[in-house]
């Protein structure tokens, strides 16, 4: 899907790319890792803007990677508010993971480390509450969950994978545009992404979060699943 979206089809079938990974993960004695596919137009005939004429390469990448927020699976992480927006749809390729659209993801982890915190929150060009610099984001109320409507970011397929989880155990799941305003009134918190997992955020600015339970069973109902 990405591919197609940055006009860059991939040559190679699903099947053989998860073969690629299998064969990495056996050549580096791995069972459990990071996995990373990442495609590239290689050398060519174009060396400007334009690289239509240039192959299509692919590599597969993995490692051993713990917790990608520390101990913040316990406590919960502290997330600063990132400066940057994300753009509109009309800008950017906003359902495509292309390395290029993390440039202001990454400027704004900086800034947020040098605020001794974990990640940074980031709204949408619109001021609504969009995720964080690499991870979806959750809120519950009441007993109920409410996460941003991707309209203006990747729809992760661990966000897909918990709002299911959520489903299934009968919890009513909004997918709608929250507002900066809202995040006083909701009691837990969490992100979800391929290196965050389930990770509970204890507090984003100035507003706290308890790591509820609701918040710990989808953590260890996912950790459940992924390790099965």
């Amino acid at each position: 899907m990405s591919g197609d979206l940055l006009d860059m089809p991939l040559p190679y079938s699903v099947e053989e790319i998860n073969a690629a990974k299998e064969a990495t993960l056996k050549a580096n004695n791995l069972t459990d890792a990071y996995i990373r596919a990442i495609a590239w137009r290689g050398v060519g005939e174009d060396m400007g803007v334009a690289a239509k004429r240039n192959p299509i390469r692919m590599a597969v990448a993995v490692w051993t990677w713990g917790s990608y927020y520390g101990d913040a699976k316990f406590k919960g992480a502290k997330l600063d508010i990132a400066k940057w927006k994300r753009p509109s749809p009309e800008t950017i390729p906003h359902a495509a993971k292309a390395a290029g659209l993390y440039m202001i993801c990454t400027m704004s982890k900086h800034a947020a480390e040098a605020k001794g915190c974990s990640d940074a929150m980031m709204f949408d060009y619109r001021g609504y509450v969009a995720e964080a610099t690499g991870a979806n984001i959750f809120f519950v109320k009441d007993g109920e969950v409410h996460t941003p409507k991707a309209d203006a970011f990747l729809n992760g397929i661990t966000r897909q994978t918990v709002i299911g989880m959520l489903k299934d155990m009968q919890i009513k799941v909004h997918e709608r545009h929250i507002m900066p305003e809202e995040l006083e009134g909701f009691e837990q918190c969490w992100l979800t992404g391929t290196a965050a997992e389930v990770t509970p955020v204890g507090q984003i600015g100035t507003y706290n979060f308890e790591v509820g339970d609701l918040t710990k069973r989808v953590a260890t109902e996912y950790e459940k699943l992924v390790r099965s």
